[in-house]
């Protein structure tokens, strides 16, 4: 590698670094500011002069109830995730490897109602989940959301590239079309469903104006929910607004950063085809 090139890597590494930086700052100051007390937002303390009094606060309280919150948002979330991950992968096999009337309509139904915001359609699932005593309940939370059209159309486009000659494989040693689904076909798109897992965690875990809507009872809420009512409660209190925040991007981040190469890698394999 000469000089040239060496100069060129450097400087591209300095511009990466400086961006992501810049990117992550808010993130750091946020975490920053949920350590420290109030008489010290907006100066800078050495880490000697932190405290957890705000997280403790939040875990021991029980005006608050954050750990009841926290439980709710797991659940919801890993029940969406999980149908997500059953529901998902099977249309959009269908549509991409199943001969059968209307495939055609339903395909552009689905890419239709990816154009449609959620809210547009919210107070027609509110009154329906009204209508079937499902308010303020886990199944509102999460049934009407254990699919998404635009994870269908994601994994469409991934096993339009599987060769058919795989399932035909599949089919002359005995298994049926569901079999060669889940035995052979399914494990190939593991970064693609790994994908869909975590825009389906980051979107249902800091999720707000469903939870919000389907479920007003302190019991049920889930911690993004739980965490305003906090803030409305303390709006003045800075840090304990920080650490909230915290609390309710730490583990996305997590999620991420534990599957980010196959994430890119769902990315990648799951571009338009056909």
């Amino acid at each position: 590698m000469n000089a040239k090139k060496s100069i060129q890597l450097l400087g591209n590494y300095s511009l990466l670094t400086i961006l992501g930086f810049v990117f992550a700052l808010p993130f750091l100051y946020t975490l920053y500011t949920s350590f420290i007390t109030m008489r010290d937002v907006n100066t800078f303390t050495w880490i000697t002069n932190w405290t957890v009094d705000n997280y403790k606060l939040f875990f021991t309280n029980e005006a608050y109830n954050v750990p009841k919150w926290l439980m709710n948002t797991v659940i919801m979330t890993g029940i969406v995730i999980l149908g997500n991950l059953i529901i998902n992968p099977m249309a959009g096999f269908a549509l991409a490897k199943l001969d059968f009337k209307g495939k055609k309509l339903i395909y552009w139904i689905v890419v239709a109602s990816m154009m449609v915001p959620y809210h547009m359609i919210l107070i027609p699932v509110y009154v329906n989940v009204a209508q079937i005593g499902w308010l303020n309940t886990f199944y509102a939370l999460t049934v009407p959301f254990l699919y998404q059209c635009l994870y269908i159309f994601m994994l469409r486009q991934f096993f339009i590239s599987v060769p058919t000659e795989f399932i035909e494989a599949a089919r002359l040693d005995g298994l049926t079309k569901m079999g060669a689904f889940w035995r052979i076909v399914y494990p190939l798109a593991k970064s693609s469903l790994i994908t869909m897992s975590i825009l389906a965690f980051a979107g249902t875990w800091n999720s707000y104006l469903i939870p919000s809507t389907l479920a007003n009872d302190p019991e049920k809420y889930v911690l993004v929910v739980g965490l305003n009512s906090v803030k409305d409660m303390f709006f003045e209190n800075t840090p304990l607004i920080m650490a909230g925040v915290v609390l309710s991007t730490l583990p996305i981040l997590i999620f991420f950063f534990l599957f980010q190469r196959q994430y890119i890698e769902g990315i990648s394999s799951s571009g338009v085809k056909g």
